[in-house]
């Protein structure tokens, strides 16, 4: 499967699991790609997940998602934590996570 084809079945994915409610139907088209990371995580499975990394870099990837689900906080501790150890190999997931999020946040206090 192209490229193209593979981020249009993931958009088609995520239009049926209602990721986009609050989207205008036509900016749908134009998803930036940082977004799609953060809502293929968020609202896909695993094998979606892994689809992300034939769509882009291992470095995009946890870019994205160290700046968008990460600092969502406690509610999706376990799944970062489960993201980090399984995607990226750390060896402590949990401190990682927590650390990366305090980043983050401080980030934008300070932006």
């Amino acid at each position: 499967m192209q490229k193209q084809e593979l981020k249009h079945d993931l958009i088609k994915r995520l239009k049926k699991a209602n990721a986009f409610w609050s989207y205008d139907q036509q900016s749908i088209k134009d998803v930036p790609d940082d977004i799609l990371v953060e809502l293929v995580i968020l609202h896909l499975d695993m094998d979606d997940i892994d689809k992300l990394f034939v769509l882009y870099s291992l470095s995009f990837v946890k870019k994205a998602w160290i700046q968008n689900v990460v600092p969502l906080g406690d509610r999706y501790y376990v799944l970062n934590k489960f993201i980090a150890w399984w995607y990226f190999h750390m060896k402590k997931p949990g401190a990682y996570v927590k650390a990366m999020e305090t980043r983050q946040i401080n980030k934008r206090m300070t932006a």
